[in-house]
């Protein structure tokens, strides 16, 4: 039901497309554009052990956590105000991450950021969706914003690599704090109001519980290599996750309206699609995440380099989205996930491959194209494969829970492979340290002062003519090593999905085939993952 309409409306409004379509652009490149910059990052702020995976991560956490809330949130009290206030935390959380004098303020502003992305994402989507009446003008709308949120994918890594190589990192913000704005005004000027309160309310137990656990399993998994495994901030964030994670199943089955519904979980197809989503995405973000650390802080690439290799990750799904609706409604949905998936597992290996002292872009066409191909496939068949396998009055319920399963694999995937890359990185160089007889004895204890305080990345941006600088073969070596493990892991974590869907999602349902009742809205929401 929506409370913005006077009189009725034969369809949507321009103006409101117009701004769903740009706040979902805004949302999409203020998630992608620290990966181009994360070398300037490094040689600019000297962030120390885990300090550069809480860069992404600040940005992805709210998004994660809130972003359902979010969508409730519109449905109690209009749509519109969200898409404005929204775009403008997005612009607040930019201004003060483009004018941090330290790594700590840009975490705070990539976390208001990632805020106002959480409310942009279903605000958008959910604004355009109300203002249809038909299942065919639906369809042509979702269509165009999903197209929008694809163009946010591809502009972000130009955008980083323009403004990082001819201005500073901190220019990049800039830009998209004035799209935000732009973003914020086009919405209060030209969008339509809508909400839809019955039914919905807000389950705050829910979102407490889940935020907090999130939270604490991030922080163990990122501080881990750097405080160590079994130090006590770690252990206490591991119990806490668990703890958290408990309340949150607890307060999810007496809830009246919940987050998440959990009964979901008992049909088997369902499950298991959850399991492939969280994985998947896993996936495809570790492999962005370690991708964008071995062109910028390992390899000094600049940042116009370090943007082409995204537009291969991040450019080919527009690209091939008529391709992958036409194969979605030939094939079974099953079958092009699982096409996707073997994929990204094959270009990650191959990545896993690659000498680190390799600079020549042309060496990542082949192993980020399969990446990106696979990544196609995989998020336009995702949420088919996961809504599918419900009754068809579940449907909705089951994309919003594949939404929030998805974001939170985006979130661990820089997460997890930052933590294993750096563990192996750390002891491979230590061990080299030890054992070399090229250095001497001033320049290993420098190495060792400098590797103790801010890892292997510092250690490798070490300058040349100082002791440490030294043994930055050494830990360009050590880094080398444990980036290809990290893609190794999201290559094994894209296998493991592929082969869960072919041997354990069985089923009519998990073949694709789509209740006949659905109307065209939700056939392309599909799509869209």
């Amino acid at each position: 039901m929506s409370d913005a309409s006077a009189a009725p409306r034969t369809s949507l409004p321009l103006g409101t497309l117009v701004a769903g379509c740009l706040a979902v652009c805004l949302a999409q490149i203020g998630l992608a554009i620290p990966a181009t910059l994360n070398g300037l990052f490094q040689d600019h702020l000297h962030p120390v052990g885990s300090q550069l995976t809480w860069i992404s991560d600040a940005f992805l956490l709210p998004m994660a956590v809130l972003e359902l809330t979010f969508g409730v949130l519109g449905d109690l009290f209009g749509r519109k105000r969200l898409l404005v206030g929204g775009a403008a935390l997005v612009c607040a959380g930019e201004v003060v991450a483009a004018t941090a004098p330290g790594i700590h303020q840009l975490w705070a502003g990539q976390a208001l950021a990632g805020l106002g992305a959480a409310a942009l994402f279903p605000t958008s989507l959910a604004m355009i969706a109300a203002g249809t009446h038909t299942g065919a003008q639906r369809a042509r709308a979702i269509a165009v914003w999903a197209s929008s949120l694809s163009t946010g994918g591809f502009l972000a890594p130009l955008l980083g690599g323009i403004t990082g190589t001819y201005g500073s990192w901190r220019s990049a913000f800039v830009v998209v704090a004035a799209v935000a704005a732009v973003s914020s005004l086009v919405s209060l000027w030209l969008a339509a109001n809508s909400r839809s309160p019955e039914g919905r309310s807000l389950d705050l137990g829910g979102q407490i519980t889940i935020g907090v656990g999130l939270f604490a399993l991030l922080y163990a998994v990122v501080q881990g290599p750097t405080d160590g495994w079994g130090s006590a901030p770690v252990v206490v964030a591991f119990v806490i996750a668990a703890v958290f994670v408990g309340l949150f199943v607890a307060a999810e089955r007496r809830a009246r309206s919940p987050l998440l519904r959990l009964d979901l979980f008992r049909n088997r197809s369902f499950a298991i699609a959850s399991v492939v989503a969280v994985v998947g995405m896993f996936s495809f973000l570790g492999t962005a995440y370690a991708t964008s650390i071995r062109l910028g802080p390992i390899q000094h690439q600049s940042p116009m380099r370090t943007s082409l290799p995204f537009l291969l990750l991040n450019g080919i799904t527009p690209l091939l989205t008529p391709l992958t609706s036409r194969l979605l409604h030939r094939l079974p949905a099953r079958t092009l996930l699982t096409a996707g998936l073997a994929l990204i597992a094959a270009g990650d290996f191959l990545a896993a491959g690659l000498d680190v002292g390799d600079r020549n872009l042309t060496s990542l066409i082949l192993p980020l194209a399969l990446v990106g191909i696979g990544f196609a496939f995989t998020v336009s068949s995702i949420t088919a494969t996961a809504v599918n396998t419900v009754p068809l009055p579940l449907a909705g319920m089951a994309s919003a829970a594949t939404n929030l399963l998805r974001d939170l694999g985006f979130t661990l995937g820089p997460a997890v492979v930052g933590a294993v890359a750096l563990s192996q990185a750390a002891s491979r160089v230590t061990s080299s340290l030890a054992t070399s007889s090229s250095l001497t004895a001033p320049s290993r204890a420098a190495a060792h002062e400098v590797l103790e305080e801010g890892g292997p990345l510092a250690l490798n941006s070490a300058p040349a003519s100082t002791a440490p600088g030294a043994a930055r073969s050494y830990a360009l070596d050590a880094l080398g090593h444990g980036y290809a493990i990290g893609f190794v892991v999201c290559g094994s974590a894209a296998l493991f999905s592929a082969l869960l869907v072919v041997t354990a999602l069985r089923g009519r349902a998990a073949q694709g085939s789509a209740p006949q009742e659905e109307d065209g809205m939700e056939r392309t929401a599909l799509t869209l993952g």
